[in-house]
């Protein structure tokens, strides 16, 4: 098809290289479009003829002319914002160096959060990403688990994997992960590192203890911007044992510079299943919450309106 294009070059083709023959003016814009479709493809991972043709034409490609898409995955599919919410937290992004987004599953916290890293890795606005999760057990020990010490956390990371294969080619990102341009680590990993030029990212946060988050927190540098992920309903840590992102919410909430999203039911993308799961889950535990509540009244009234009987005691003397 680029052949046809340019039909008074001869042009071959040979593993990575194009050898062009031909016309001096022709062949300058034959390199300058064969650059424009090289970029293309790096930022929508995807190209096909009718792009092809418009960059051709001097033209904007549909995928460049699209409003509001962060990044495209592997398969051209565009991610953008799909609810209000969502639309919010990447305004933060823009003003803010710090944000926390807290909402149930399926409302695209660390999905977005990792799409907004990989957009400001390709625009140049970050020289890394680095995404971090507390290694806690949802239930399941798995210290029993063969291999090293990589093999035992990649389960609990494997989420952020997941994402990031969603956006970036599989050669490119092992390539990217050897450089140390995007890492993955457990939190623990993160004491005594000062994160500069970064978008640092921390997934489920609601199992860090007061003093991990707080020591995460402080690991910021400069030209770097935080996301913090969580989901409130979903704690995993002892039950004795408080959620350091739940006090952190508490503490930083009028903080300048720091925003706090709210994620709720109306912005899950996930099956429609997901959002009647969770709907029933809340209902549930308000339903339990009211029982306690209606218990604690009731012991309180009984309590109230006991009469308390006093022994009397007689003596007699001889």
């Amino acid at each position: 098809m680029i052949k046809s294009l340019f039909p008074k070059l001869r042009i071959v083709a040979r593993d990575n290289v194009l050898r062009v023959l031909g016309d001096e003016e022709e062949m300058a814009k034959f390199e300058e479009d064969i650059e424009s479709m090289r970029k293309h493809v790096i930022k929508f991972n995807t190209i096909n003829d009718e792009d092809i043709l418009d960059i051709a034409k001097g033209k904007k490609t549909k995928a460049d002319a699209a409003k509001g898409v962060l990044v495209y995955s592997i398969s051209g599919r565009p991610i953008k914002s799909r609810s209000e919410n969502q639309q919010k937290l990447i305004d933060a992004f823009e003003k803010s160096d710090m944000m926390f987004a807290v909402g149930p599953a399926g409302t695209g916290k660390t999905y977005l959060s990792i799409a907004l890293a990989v957009k400001a890795l390709k625009e140049k606005q970050a020289k890394k990403i680095i995404l971090s999760r507390p290694a806690v057990e949802a239930g399941e020990k798995l210290g029993f688990l063969p291999g090293d010490m990589k093999d035992k956390i990649d389960p609990y990371l494997q989420p952020l994997y997941d994402a990031l294969e969603d956006m970036i080619p599989a050669v490119k990102l092992q390539d990217m992960m050897e450089k140390h341009i995007i890492q993955i680590a457990p939190l623990a990993f993160m004491r005594g590192r000062t994160l500069s030029d970064a978008v640092v990212i921390l997934d489920e946060a609601q199992n860090t203890t007061p003093q991990q988050i707080r020591m995460f927190l402080t690991r910021m540098g400069w030209n770097t911007k935080m996301i913090i992920t969580g989901d409130m309903t979903q704690i995993d840590l002892p039950r004795e044992q408080k959620s350091g992102l739940k006090e952190a919410l508490k503490i930083l909430k009028k903080i300048e510079g720091i925003s706090i999203i709210n994620l709720g039911q109306k912005d899950i993308v996930r099956h429609k299943l997901v959002t009647r799961i969770v709907n029933a889950y809340d209902a549930y535990d308000k339903k339990i919450e009211e029982e306690k509540e209606t218990r604690k009244l009731e012991r309180e009234n009984s309590h109230k309106n006991s009469i308390p009987y006093i022994e009397k005691s007689t003596t007699t003397k001889n």
